[in-house]
């Protein structure tokens, strides 16, 4: 079923990368893969016109909305207005700080992501996953495949390493075009993220993880002993128990972790 449109609301802009979620049955699948509980902290990233909001909002928990497109903010002000328990943030979710939302506990995050954005904010969140309880997004069905990617796939690269070694992902059900309007040129898919008590392999500082995973993958078609040259020795890569002619697709998230744990001690 086909969310109504609500009178006023705004046209999606193209430079947001905006698709608005209006069918029932996909809000519905989301809710239920959220599993709120009463008294957690809601943070919905890219509201819209409010569709996955009024089925958040139901449910009385304290919600934050992250909204960038200053044509809908009015909209939602309104909207929402007799609902203390919601607050409206006019900003760019890039620039998110969750410790501002939730001080002292964690947030559960949700969202039908711009497909724009949806890369760079993974990334951004994961510096902020000590205040993560749970996410649940709706993302570019090529991005969740990436995301979910095994060790030894062409999906398997930067962002299934950076992404997996912080958060159990799944990728809970697909969803067409038609449930978007306008409607986008490909699929979607829902994907959940849960932190992991501890993140998989050695501790590492997460600055020199980043860097050996991008410089790792910013020519995959190259052997680890190739595209490390410069920040990692030969003798580190066989330390760290790893064929220098390996690619890099083919190491897993927790060999990637000991390699970059021994190369910082190394420096």
């Amino acid at each position: 079923m086909v969310v109504p449109e609500t009178p006023g609301s705004g046209r999606p802009r193209k430079r947001f990368g905006q698709h608005f979620l209006n069918d029932r049955g996909v809000i519905d699948r989301i809710i239920g893969s959220l599993c709120v509980d009463p008294g957690e902290i809601l943070c919905e990233i890219g509201p819209g016109r409010g569709a996955l909001t009024d089925r958040l909002a139901a449910g009385e928990n304290e919600l934050h909305l992250i909204e960038i497109d200053r044509d809908l903010v009015p909209m939602l002000r309104e909207r929402y207005a007799s609902q203390k328990e919601i607050q409206i943030h006019e900003q760019d979710a890039l620039t998110l700080a969750l410790g501002d939302i939730h001080p002292d506990g964690h947030v559960v995050l949700v969202g039908n992501l711009p497909y724009n954005i949806s890369t760079a904010l993974m990334i951004h969140l994961l510096s902020q996953h000590d205040k993560i309880d749970r996410m649940v997004f709706m993302v570019q069905k090529e991005v969740a495949q990436r995301l979910t990617a095994p060790p030894g796939g062409k999906d398997y690269g930067r962002l299934t390493v950076m992404m997996s070694r912080v958060f159990e992902t799944n990728l809970i059900f697909d969803v067409g075009p038609d449930a978007f309007t306008p409607p986008p040129k490909v699929w979607s898919s829902v994907v959940a993220f849960k932190p992991r008590p501890t993140p998989l392999g050695p501790t590492v500082a997460e600055d020199a993880f980043e860097a050996l995973v991008r410089q790792a993958f910013s020519q995959r078609r190259k052997t680890l002993r190739n595209t490390l040259k410069g920040i990692c020795n030969e003798s580190v890569i066989l330390e760290a128990g790893l064929d220098p002619q390996t690619r890099p697709e083919k190491v897993s998230v927790e060999d990637f972790a000991r390699l970059a744990s021994l190369n910082e001690k190394g420096h």
